[in-house]
């Protein structure tokens, strides 16, 4: 696989593989080597809540542009960009487990010192993408705070430049209310609702461009079930479901999204 991410920086856009095709090698890593840890991606329905998160960086960043994975973990989202085209730098406070992989394909790795959680290894105005993948959220478990590290992450954003919030979750969701209450079911102990996501952007000078909640079925629990889990016609079945019970019942839905934007020079 390492020598199909090297192979990739001389590929052209025709030639960068599918969103699908992404997910199935991300699958084969986590089969052929559980010790990555690649946990989203034990089950084709798990692994399938990638794809749109993959779609919304293709809508708003360009190939060929710099994006920082912040708070990379595990480093699947990290293997997206490198394998999409983009000048992929990734941070965490731990090491990364596709470290190995990833480097040789172009991805920049920082570590970062866990007592100084918000801050970042950049110069000013070095990208022209942040994302983060169920990072936010965290913050505030290792010490940190959400307004502190948005400004560092505005700061490290070119003039134009976007953060792309991925996996937040919302306060009124149905999904983490049964979770909380379930023995060895993960929940998040921070929570957001659209008026949050609005009062955090605008307290870090972000211009909020887009918000939407998504994800009205679970998927972490399709790890279990692997039989059923990398089943293609069930995973291809519950795509149009969720997406068709996401807006109906958006306001109980698992996770936000949000696009916000670093203002212009004028």
């Amino acid at each position: 696989m390492t020598d199909g991410i090297q192979a990739q920086s001389t590929q052209g856009l025709a030639d960068r593989p599918s969103d699908e095709q992404i997910v199935q090698e991300l699958m084969a890593l986590q089969q052929r080597s559980p010790a990555l840890g690649l946990l989203q991606f034990e089950s084709l329905i798990r692994a399938n809540q990638y794809r749109r998160l993959y779609r919304l960086v293709r809508n708003y960043l360009v190939p060929g542009q710099s994006v920082l994975d912040w708070g990379c973990g595990n480093g699947h989202f990290s293997y997206f960009l490198t394998r999409s085209g983009y000048q992929a730098s990734g941070f965490a406070l731990h090491s990364l487990a596709l470290r190995e992989t990833l480097e040789p394909g172009g991805l920049k790795f920082a570590l970062g010192p866990a007592d100084e959680v918000a801050k970042l290894p950049y110069d000013a105005c070095q990208f022209d993408g942040v994302v983060s993948v169920g990072v936010l959220e965290h913050v505030r478990e290792v010490g940190g705070q959400e307004i502190a590290s948005l400004r560092e992450i505005w700061r490290i954003l070119k003039p134009g430049g976007l953060f792309l919030c991925y996996h937040l979750p919302n306060t009124y969701s149905l999904i983490e209310w049964m979770a909380s209450y379930l023995p060895r079911m993960h929940h998040h102990a921070y929570r957001y609702t659209q008026k949050d996501i609005a009062q955090l952007c605008q307290q870090a000078d972000f211009d909020l461009m887009a918000v939407e909640r998504y994800g009205a079925l679970p998927r972490n629990i399709w790890s279990r079930l692997p039989g059923f889990g990398n089943s293609s016609w069930l995973a291809n079945g519950i795509e149009p479901l969720d997406r068709g019970l996401g807006l109906i019942f958006s306001g109980i839905c698992q996770n936000y999204y949000f696009v916000a934007q670093k203002p212009p020079d004028d």
